[in-house]
């Protein structure tokens, strides 16, 4: 087993994953909840769209298959601004949605041309903005249509290129605000001491692994995406990682597993999804006895409890992959703060995208 080492304290990455239970606790008390489900209430609107690009796009995949088959009065959908501005016509045409944009940087250059396209095509359109930076276009840009702006505390504004605070505060934030209404400050501050409790098995993680696989069933398979994208993006690529659903997996994906892959399977705590969860994990451990197969969830090997559903236990799994990304980064000898440092492919904010105009 890799264990952590003092040396990672010096990674700002590795405080702002151990810094997050503190922050769930603190902005379950400030966050009000009340006055802004009371805005949104007032809209009259029918139909939310979150939207983001990377993690902040798989917040809104999270929420929304956690949030699909309850009845709470709306639709919901995640629109990645990644699809949203390379084809704002097939979105916005005579849409008139609330519009949750999701941003660490606020700046990025699809949270840009998103503003730019509702400003073309649905001027009128309420927007609710979900920053952790208070100086971002996010934060400061005006709407012709009703607006509300949520500026995370300055700690979810991570100076590591890997997103951890930001990803689980904004994600609880919007859970706050559109599922079921709930005493949001006893659950932060449940969820925190339970990360809190986990945040050291969580680093008592395999060997680095040749490959990496993240699967789940609903909002916990939109977590496994994250997962998986946490372990790449910190190990600069050089552990390829697979994510999926449980029972998409067997239909292809599963060709990816080799003898030196570890495969995590998120494990919910809703049947029938729970079953099938673990009839996988028997499966691959008859099939692949040479692979590492770890089951992650609720009364797994790894247990999570979670009382308020998968979608509300999917950032405790997801840190479990950021710790693992830090370790297995640590071991390659990389920069954990800036895995890309002196290959200028990625950056921490993405930038030299060009922007076309918007045809009305």
């Amino acid at each position: 087993m890799t264990s952590p080492t003092k040396s990672l304290e010096k990674w700002a990455t590795w405080q702002e994953i151990h810094r997050q239970p503190e922050i769930w606790k603190s902005w379950g008390q400030t966050l009000d909840v009340a006055g802004l489900r009371e805005w949104i209430a007032g809209l009259g609107i029918e139909e939310v769209w979150f939207c983001g690009a990377g993690t902040s796009a798989y917040i809104g995949d999270i929420v929304v298959a956690g949030l699909e088959g309850k009845d709470l009065g709306l639709r919901f959908r995640s629109v990645p601004t990644t699809d949203l501005v390379s084809r704002p016509q097939a979105y916005l045409n005579g849409a008139n949605p609330l519009v949750v944009s999701f941003g660490r940087s606020g700046n990025s250059t699809e949270t840009i041309g998103t503003l730019d396209a509702l400003d073309g095509l649905a001027p009128e359109a309420p927007r609710l903005h979900i920053t952790c930076n208070k100086k971002s276009a996010l934060a400061t840009r005006d709407s012709k249509g009703p607006l509300k702006v949520i500026v995370l505390p300055d700690e979810t504004h991570d100076a590591g290129f890997a997103m951890t605070s930001s990803f689980s505060t904004m994600l609880f934030t919007s859970l706050a605000l559109f599922d079921a209404p709930a005493d949001v400050s006893a659950r932060l501050n449940d969820l925190g001491d339970q990360l809190a409790e986990l945040l050291p098995a969580f680093a008592k993680v395999p060997p680095r692994p040749e490959r990496v696989v993240y699967v789940g069933s609903g909002s916990l398979a939109f977590a496994a995406r994250e997962a998986a994208l946490k372990v790449m993006e910190l190990s600069a690529g050089d552990i390829p990682a697979l994510w999926d659903s449980s029972l998409g997996f067997r239909h292809g994906p599963k060709s990816f597993v080799t003898d030196g892959t570890l495969i995590n399977v998120f494990v919910s705590p809703e049947e029938p999804a729970r079953s099938y969860d673990l009839d996988l994990v028997s499966e691959l451990r008859v099939q692949f006895p040479n692979a590492t197969v770890q089951a992650i969830g609720a009364g797994a090997e790894c247990d999570i409890k979670m009382p308020y559903g998968a979608v509300w236990s999917a950032p405790i799994c997801v840190a479990s992959s950021q710790i693992a990304g830090v370790l297995w980064a640590e071991d390659l000898g990389l920069n954990v703060d800036d895995p890309f440092t002196g290959r200028g492919t990625l950056s921490r904010v993405v930038e030299g995208v060009k922007l076309y105009p918007v045809a009305s």
